[in-house]
């Protein structure tokens, strides 16, 4: 079986991997890797890596997949918000217009599903006033137990926009993060190689973070971090690589201290930034209550008032 498609305007510079989870299959990235190695997914007429960035008019032929065999599906199914869902997060949205809006992502919620977080941002989006005729497209993500700032665009233009914007570093981040232990220096850049898996395969990736000391004591900081790049899990990962694990991460930590609240990721998307047809959009989030909280127990400065 052989099946044969032009990429549209609206898909290009989407990553191959994406576009044939979102509009052919939802398979595991595995089998999608393994199709390609196969030779049963080219680009014309050759093979491309999963993070192949599609253009305008690439044709791209399937052979001897089997779509609609359930061995090749993902069974989700989408969540369907309460009225007490909805209720709650009414309040999250910092911009809304026709085209993205900004939220306050809380604690304790995934921006999308997954095998295990079926309660999910995105799903709930679909059920506000907000996004009323339109659907929420994600650009980016922030970890389920991390608060802050959220975009999510409205249509797939503005997803791809966003998307750029983000592959570019255009679009700027803060984050605020209470640590264990106290820096050598009040400021600097973090690089280090950080390791992921796409499949079976093993990946480095270098991961550069920039870092200013707020306030610190011999056991805790507050640190102002800036991402340059967008890695997985990047703050957690070379916090912990650095000595200074973030309070409350109960995977990458030192096993050493917890924070009271076990729940309580102590990391915060505070400001972003970026700019859209020469007009300049700015955001900036207030941390939430436990994390203000625990600025106090552990005796550092809110310096954020």
């Amino acid at each position: 079986m052989k099946k044969s498609i032009y990429i549209q305007n609206q898909f290009a510079n989407m990553r191959l991997d994406r576009w044939f989870k979102n509009e052919i299959c939802n398979v595991p990235h595995s089998l999608i890797e393994k199709s390609i190695r196969k030779g049963r997914i080219k680009i014309n007429n050759k093979k491309e890596k999963c993070s192949y960035k599609l253009k305008k008019d690439d044709h791209v032929i399937l052979y001897n997949i089997d779509f609609s065999s359930s061995k090749n599906k993902i069974k989700t199914l989408p969540y369907k918000p309460t009225r007490s869902d909805l209720n709650t997060y009414k309040n999250i949205f910092i911009e809304n217009n026709p085209n993205f809006a900004v939220i306050n992502k809380p604690s304790g919620i995934a921006v999308q599903s997954g095998t295990k977080s079926v309660k999910n941002i995105l799903d709930i989006l679909k059920g506000t006033k907000e996004f009323l005729n339109t659907k929420p497209f994600t650009v980016h993500r922030i970890d389920k137990e991390t608060t802050g700032l959220l975009i999510v665009a409205k249509n797939r233009k503005y997803a791809q926009l966003f998307t750029s914007l983000f592959r570019l570093r255009k679009i700027h981040k803060s984050y605020l993060g209470i640590v264990v232990g106290s820096f050598d220096k009040t400021s600097g850049i973090l690089r280090d190689n950080l390791f992921y898996f796409e499949g079976d395969k093993k990946v480095k990736s270098l991961a550069i973070t920039h870092f200013k000391s707020l306030d610190s004591n011999n056991k805790y900081s507050l640190l102002l971090l800036k991402p340059e790049t967008g890695r997985k899990h990047q703050l957690r990962k070379q916090l912990l690589l650095h000595g200074h694990p973030i309070l409350g991460d109960l995977k990458y930590r030192t096993g050493l201290i917890r924070n009271k609240n076990k729940s309580s990721l102590m990391l915060h998307a505070y400001k972003i930034s970026f700019m859209i047809d020469n007009i300049k959009y700015n955001y900036v989030s207030i941390p939430p209550l436990t994390f203000t909280k625990t600025l106090k127990e552990k005796h550092l400065k809110n310096v954020l008032k």
